[in-house]
């Protein structure tokens, strides 16, 4: 209701899961904006966003009950367009609108970002995630889930040579020597190391 009110968009398509949102992207066509809750159930923590940046070239707003300074930092750094409290007023979601239509990043008044967020490791980590492929970022969330390039193959339907090659470029990107590293890596993006880092 919301969205309608504020952007007078009548086609809104809502998925209750990352893959259900990839799936209906991939059957219904890309949409002009995504708005994205970062609490999705098949997602750990900015690993849907990141994603789902890679699966679409369009603008993606994150609406969050999580308002922490380095949530949001976080967030932008893995390549939000916009930032906006879940309980936010109904103008501030307008404002985020037209901040995106411009070409702009948007955070609503009252919601500080981290100056120095590069040199935090959870920062860093982010931005490293954000250089994987789509394929890279969904192989690096199937080693996180403990599985064998064998296995991965299979979910995959693509060639174990295939999945080492891009197991071998994950972690280049990376800048790890091991898959056991690029899990770690993938876990300092979680909200409860972010948050805890700021405790």
């Amino acid at each position: 209701m919301t969205l309608r009110a504020v952007t007078g968009t009548q086609d809104i398509r809502m998925a209750a899961s990352l893959e259900a949102a990839l799936e209906d992207i991939g059957n219904q066509g890309v949409p002009d904006v995504v708005v994205l809750d970062l609490n999705l159930p098949d997602v750990n923590g900015f690993d849907g966003l990141i994603r789902l940046r890679k699966a679409v070239d369009v603008p993606v707003i994150v609406v969050s009950s999580m308002s922490d300074a380095r949530v949001i930092t976080s967030a932008l750094q893995s390549g939000a367009a916009g930032f906006v409290p879940k309980h936010s007023q109904r103008d501030v979601f307008a404002l985020a609108f037209d901040a995106v239509k411009r070409g702009e990043q948007f955070v609503p008044d009252g919601c500080d970002l981290i100056e120095d967020a590069p040199d935090t490791d959870s920062a860093d980590a982010a931005a490293r995630l954000a250089t994987l492929t789509k394929q890279q970022a969904r192989i690096l969330q199937l080693i996180c889930e403990g599985k064998l390039n064998k296995q991965i193959a299979f979910d995959l339907s693509i060639a174990e040579t295939t999945v080492k090659a891009h197991v071998t470029a994950i972690m280049r990107k990376l800048g790890v020597q091991s898959r056991t590293q690029a899990v770690l890596i993938a876990k300092e993006t979680s909200f409860a190391n972010i948050l805890q880092d700021g405790a």
